[in-house]
């Protein structure tokens, strides 16, 4: 019904829109350039904040009422840190996740000992690499060469007797049920036969070990590395395992190899200590900084590969060079240059 003339009329009461939230979205990655998950440093975090039970729904208490200790949900928390020095001010363009001089030392000496050891191999190596070296038939070297990265030599006075042990000539497949593999061995239990048979039909296929590793001469040592990497990802032989292989025979003379860079291509030891030396979980940011610190400290890349692991370890791995016995006067001279130099480009 319509309201008669001259009624006043009812003013309406204006109605304003209510503004809507809006959800900001919750970034996947953390501070360090990385799936928060994936990342070593922000992983115990996320850890721990998963395991975290739901918190019950709060209810409103009045004012004056007493009120009852409630457990606290943090007690329930477990978070794991890393040993690592204290922070001691220590920065480093070089190295931006290490936060103390003692951390940057220690990195130093790893270097030092990976460049000695990469110096000893090419000019006096030990054990059963002077037999890669020696041996004539370079299908029975590249073999041997294949057994050494595979079961990895020991941390002990004969760091390749369970090698030797297992030992057989190319086209046989070795015994290792109970074979001891070294610290950075690739060697699964029960799984042996399978990882050498396919190590056998990737050679077959190029028609000998040899042409295998040699693939297409038109390539750089550095290319040839990494293409033969990328092939020899086969199962059971991880990563490690493979770039130890290729510089072994690269530096005792069997073929032209040499490391372009770290290739870290899965979650080890050595991807996970760079990843905390230099502060960042992409993997093209972590090689970059790699051959910067590796050229500041004038050493090849491919020393930080077993410098990178040392420098976790309490006890570092000498994969091969156990003892002063087994180190020259090459790796001595080298240890002591790349000492040097690391210790001026990390500025500890």
């Amino acid at each position: 019904m319509h309201a008669p003339a001259g009624a006043a009329r009812t003013p309406r009461r204006a109605v304003h829109a209510q503004p809507l939230t809006r959800l900001e979205p919750v970034s996947k990655f953390c501070r360090h350039g990385t799936l928060t998950e994936r990342c070593p440093i922000c992983h115990a975090t996320v850890e721990a904040a998963a395991t975290r039970s739901p918190s019950a729904p709060r209810t409103r208490q009045a004012r004056g009422a007493s009120t009852q200790s409630r457990p606290s949900s943090r007690s329930a928390l477990t978070v794991r840190h890393e040993l690592r020095a204290q922070d001691d001010g220590y920065r480093s363009s070089l190295a931006p996740g290490l936060r103390s001089t003692q951390d940057a030392r220690q990195l130093a000496q790893a270097i030092a000992f990976a460049a000695g050891r990469l110096a000893g191999l090419g000019a006096d190596p030990p054990g059963l690499y002077a037999q890669v070296a020696a041996i004539a038939e370079l299908e029975e070297a590249t073999w041997l060469a294949v057994l050494i990265a595979y079961i990895g030599p020991l941390e002990s006075e004969q760091p390749f007797a369970a090698i030797e042990a297992a030992r057989c000539p190319w086209g046989e497949l070795p015994a290792l049920d109970a074979v001891e593999q070294g610290p950075r061995g690739s060697l699964e239990r029960g799984r042996g036969a399978e990882t050498l048979s396919a190590y056998r039909r990737f050679a077959d296929r190029a028609g000998s070990q040899q042409l295998a590793f040699t693939a297409d001469s038109s390539w750089s040592p550095q290319q040839r590395f990494e293409r033969i990497y990328e092939r020899l990802a086969l199962p059971g032989l991880h990563r490690r395992a493979r770039y130890d292989l290729l510089i072994t025979l690269g530096r005792l003379g069997r073929y032209p190899l040499a490391a372009p860079a770290l290739l870290l291509t899965e979650d080890d030891a050595v991807t996970l200590a760079a990843k905390r030396v230099f502060g960042i979980g992409d993997r093209l940011t972590l090689e970059r900084r790699a051959r910067e610190l590796a050229r500041a400290a004038a050493v090849p890349v491919e020393a930080l590969d077993l410098a990178l692991e040392n420098w976790t370890r309490e006890e570092p791995i000498t994969a091969g060079f156990w003892g002063e016995e087994a180190r020259g006067a090459s790796f001595a001279q080298a240890a002591e240059a790349a000492l040097e130099s690391a210790v001026a480009a990390l500025r500890c």
